[in-house]
């Protein structure tokens, strides 16, 4: 059973001219490096210092796999591709909404300075 699905996924692979072991070692992959730029990200901000570089690492790690996807894919159908904007759309929102709860409660930890 798991050769047939090896070959399936291959199958499709070669299909739109992706590798889906290397799209996956990239989906994987970015993980560590995502959580680190918004680990980051929440700390700049809590500092009161600019989360522009921190933002833009996390987004780019987030649709890294799918960049590899558009650069090097062929012939992927039109469904797919709304599909993954529906997805990254989703997960941003979440994700931005998740990273301000942080950084709201990192921010009321810190104990305000007397005048």
């Amino acid at each position: 059973m798991l050769e047939s699905i090896n070959e399936w996924v291959l199958g499709l692979g070669a299909q739109y001219n992706v590798n889906p072991y290397i799209f996956g070692a990239i989906y994987v992959g970015a993980i560590p490096f995502f959580l680190a730029s918004i680990a980051w990200l929440v700390k700049r901000a809590r500092a009161g210092r600019s989360t522009t570089l921190p933002a833009m690492l996390a987004g780019f790690f987030f649709v890294s796999a799918y960049l590899y996807l558009a650069i090097f894919g062929q012939d992927i159908p039109v469904w797919v591709w709304i599909f993954l904007a529906a997805l990254i759309a989703y997960g941003a929102w979440s994700q931005i909404r998740d990273t301000r709860r942080k950084i709201a409660a990192a921010r009321a930890e810190v104990p305000m300075a007397e005048d």
